[in-house]
């Protein structure tokens, strides 16, 4: 089977941390500043880091930013190891998933659609966003029904070649089954 680019591995990184770097540019921007205040305005004249209730709570804060980032680099590594697809005589294959594994066959005659997608952040890493379209299509169900349908088939960070080159495949080989009868 084969695995997405490897360059998927910071794009993974990126998505998982990306909420976690704005956490810190806020807290840290109404944190720190207060606390720099607090030192210069120290109306002994010295400045005693360790002895801050507010300096160690900002360590503690630096200890699991770094505690958090390494986690969320790991998590994309192993995000990256077990996402495995092929195309396959009959279908579409694709496995994925750290904890639970989730494995996905789509015939080629049920391929309705197939999108590339490349975000702001897949186009800087060179890679593209496949979707794979089904006339089966799940729909994304919330608390007040249906709201829209997600792709069945999703590759998330395959080369821009590459993608192409999948896309066209997919498209000759679903067309072909339509046209020879399906099943």
């Amino acid at each position: 089977m084969k695995r997405l680019d490897p360059k998927s591995v910071w794009l993974f990184f990126l998505q998982y941390s990306i909420g976690w770097i704005i956490f810190v540019v806020f807290f840290g921007s109404c944190f720190i500043f207060p606390v720099f205040i607090g030192i210069l305005e120290d109306s002994r004249g010295s400045i005693n880091l360790f002895g801050s209730a507010t300096v160690m709570l900002f360590l503690g804060f630096i200890f699991m930013s770094i505690v958090v980032i390494i986690l969320s680099y790991i998590t994309a590594k192993l995000t990256y190891s077990n996402y495995k697809y092929e195309l396959k005589e009959d279908g579409f294959y694709k496995e994925s998933g750290i904890i639970t594994k989730k494995y996905v066959t789509i015939p080629y005659e049920r391929i309705q659609n197939v999108d590339i997608n490349r975000g702001l952040l897949s186009r800087l890493l060179g890679l593209s966003d496949l979707q794979i379209q089904t006339a089966g299509m799940s729909a994304v169900y919330g608390k007040y029904g249906a709201y829209g349908a997600g792709a069945e088939g999703r590759l998330p960070a395959i080369a821009e070649a590459d993608a192409v080159q999948i896309r066209d495949e997919l498209v000759r080989r679903a067309k072909g089954k339509k046209e020879t009868g399906g099943l």
